[in-house]
């Protein structure tokens, strides 16, 4: 199952600028998905990281990540625009290269636990086959519009 940009926006809330991943190719529904996010220059964030030498930052990628396993999650939540999916925790969070403009990220979330507005995530970036970046993502459901506690 391929999902082009504008069925991933029917899913997820993000938007420009906050928006990172522009396609799925793969998807196993609670299972494991495949999501691709093309680097470019025109990317705001090269304006300050790095100028002269772009490096696209780790934490974008971690995001990306997120965002690939939110599309997983929230696919199946009937009511999801009353809902958000909050990012909660991130484990053992590896970075093994830098990546740059030109490079493709392919993102891959698979889920390890998951129960009713709970989900714990394997997510793997690599770029050309090789890993760039590895995480354990954990996530909560909650109600979009009900005053959320500190």
């Amino acid at each position: 199952m391929v999902m082009d940009i504008k069925e991933i926006q029917t899913i997820i809330p993000h938007r420009y600028p906050m928006l990172l991943i522009d396609r799925v190719v793969e998807i196993e529904p609670l299972k494991r998905i495949v999501a691709i996010k093309n680097i470019t220059i025109n990317e705001e964030v090269f304006e300050g990281h790095f100028p002269g030498a772009p490096v696209f930052p780790g934490v974008m990628i971690i995001e990306a990540m997120a965002q690939t396993g939110a599309v997983l999650l929230f696919r199946e939540i009937p009511n999801r625009e009353e809902k958000l999916l909050y990012f909660t925790g991130i484990e053992e969070a590896r970075f093994r290269r830098p990546v740059v403009p030109g490079d493709q990220l392919r993102l891959e979330a698979t889920v390890l636990k998951y129960r009713m507005g709970y989900a714990k995530l394997q997510a793997v970036a690599t770029v050309d086959g090789q890993v760039v970046a590895e995480a354990t993502i954990t996530s909560v459901l909650a109600d979009k519009f009900k005053k959320q506690e500190a």
